[in-house]
């Protein structure tokens, strides 16, 4: 093993060592050609509750890779909290900020040009993707590592019943408060099968965590014990020359996307797996998505799909036991952080509580995981979680009532003025037109509280939203997508039988609608969301930048 300080012309690699000894690294270690250098990538923080277990976490990543032989140097990126950013302006650079970690991780390491590999440490929506995308950019032996869910004292539909409580004016903010502490009990990822969870169970589907560590829940000795495993791992990755390239290939993509489709796990899964395609020069499409789905059943049913948590997930085997059910699906060849294939570590008794984790000929085991919506309204596409719509809503006719924003959809909300059966079009929330993208969890919400409603949005929805909520539209309507066109009163068909999203408008009234349309243009500050609007693509694509 050759480490890359080493390779450095013999000046700058002594003025390296000067540099990294004056910040504590000990001489020795820069001198032992056997000591590989490890960068501990960490988006500690203390806004985000899932980000602030890190620091501990950290310190037994360092205990792991000093055991290994190896030598750690942590730096830190950003990390926001979707929660905190949820239902204003903030919430459009929670998506831009994904793409400023990758950067981030990727100007450190491959800037500073010394490290031998790394562990990417983030737990949250959009950084969990970015620690994914440097990783697979940078291409050093690596692994990812997260705080893991918090414990829930209570059930998910008591949380949204406080929720939906405080909405009618029958609580208080403090109520809110303090009963949603029931749910979030302490620091660690929010418990439901938002975001944070799906992306970290599909780390592990992709090979790039040891197996248990997406769901070993926050603050216990087994998440502190299998932090300390991955800096060892990494650094026997590094002798053995195991990249994430070796990892992430192609069938590691499928088995991921095989298993965001057995938990039902969230919709920005759909953003986030073609971005990490996109890095590594492969290609996971919507179309490829929906065809897995089609045909690989929802085997549990944790909320938003039904009333239980992640933490009943890990009681029931976790990750582990989803992959040893669907197993025959799988491609098992493929390579994993511990140095063995999928089917090697499959290769034992998984332990699997049938009650919460189904076989997938179980009755109870539909394809209903996520769809992909076409017709006139979304030619190139849009996504709907079918697992977590109501029977009723699978065939939904409805009249429009069309917002330019989320802040404009909430305003007739508080001004009740949506009415039941209304399809509520939220537009300009796209990648490019927000700009930003923005999550409109809030916005979906709300709407469960009108009967027969839906939600239409070029927007993008949290992996916990509910009920017949359409987005994801491709073209957004920035870029001129039918949804622009849309109008008050325009009846809108969605048929999830057939694939449909249909607005019962004639081909020559759009196109007299088109010849006088001008996009709206939301204001967005200059400088990062600016750049951020000229510079991004469809969601179709990952809402990569180019």
């Amino acid at each position: 093993m050759q480490r890359k300080i080493d390779q450095l012309e013999p000046f700058q690699r002594a003025i390296s060592k000067a540099h990294l000894a004056s910040a504590g690294i000990s001489i020795d270690s820069l001198e032992d050609p056997d000591k590989p250098l490890i960068a501990i990538a960490n988006s500690w923080n203390e806004v985000c509750p899932g980000h602030e277990p890190l620091r501990q976490l950290a310190a037994e990543v360092k205990k792991g890779v000093l055991e290994a032989g190896g030598e750690p140097i942590e730096f830190n990126t950003i990390g926001m909290c979707d929660g905190v950013a949820q239902g204003h302006p903030g919430m459009r650079y929670c998506l831009p900020h994904r793409d400023l970690i990758t950067d981030s991780c990727e100007a450190m390491i491959v800037g500073e040009g010394v490290f031998d590999g790394a562990v990417y440490m983030g737990s949250c929506d959009k950084i969990i993707p970015g620690m994914l995308n440097a990783a697979a950019r940078i291409n050093l032996p690596s692994a990812i590592v997260t705080a893991g869910p918090c414990y829930d004292e209570i059930k998910p539909s008591q949380s949204k019943a406080l929720r939906a409580a405080f909405l009618r004016g029958e609580a208080s903010e403090r109520d809110v408060i303090e009963g949603t502490l029931k749910y979030y009990t302490g620091p660690g990822i929010c418990p439901f099968l938002g975001t944070a969870n799906t992306m970290g169970c599909l780390s592990e589907a992709l090979g790039m965590m040891l197996p248990y560590g997406a769901l070993w829940p926050s603050s216990t000795s087994q998440r502190r014990f299998s932090a300390r495993q991955t800096g060892a791992r990494v650094v026997e990755l590094v002798r053995k020359g195991i990249c994430p390239s070796d990892i992430m290939t192609q069938g590691a993509l499928d088995n991921a996307v095989k298993l965001l489709a057995s938990i039902g796990g969230s919709l920005n899964a759909m953003v986030h797996l073609p971005a990490l395609a996109h890095e590594l020069g492969l290609e996971v499409t919507w179309d490829r998505v929906a065809d897995i789905t089609s045909h690989t059943p929802v085997v549990c049913n944790v909320v938003p799909n039904g009333d239980i948590s992640c933490i009943n997930l890990y009681k029931a085997g976790g990750v582990p036991a989803v992959l040893k059910t669907i197993e025959g699906d799988l491609d098992t060849s493929a390579m994993t952080v511990t140095g063995r294939t999928l089917g090697e570590n499959l290769d034992r008794d998984v332990p699997v509580d049938r009650s919460i984790i189904r076989t997938q000929d179980d009755p109870d085991s539909v394809c209903n995981g996520i769809q992909v919506l076409y017709g006139n309204l979304a030619p190139e596409g849009a996504l709907v979680k079918t697992s977590a719509v109501p029977a009723e809503q699978h065939v939904w006719t409805g009249k429009a009532q069309v917002f330019e924003s989320e802040e404009e959809a909430f305003a007739a909300y508080n001004a009740h003025a949506i009415k039941p059966g209304t399809g509520v079009v939220v537009r300009y929330e796209g990648p490019k037109g927000g700009p930003g993208m923005k999550e409109l969890h809030r916005v979906t919400e709300i709407m469960k509280g009108i009967p027969n409603s839906a939600v239409i949005t070029d927007g993008r929805f949290s992996g916990a939203s509910g009920g017949l909520s359409v987005g994801y539209l491709c073209p957004e309507a920035f870029e001129g997508g039918a949804i622009a066109l849309v109008r008050d009163g325009d009846e809108i068909h969605v048929d999830l039988n057939k694939n449909l999203i249909e607005l019962n408008v004639s081909d020559e009234e759009l196109s007299a609608r088109r010849a006088s349309w001008e996009p709206v243009i939301h204001e967005n500050g200059g400088h990062l969301l600016e750049r951020y609007s000229k510079q991004v693509a469809s969601a179709k694509t990952g809402a990569v930048l180019s």
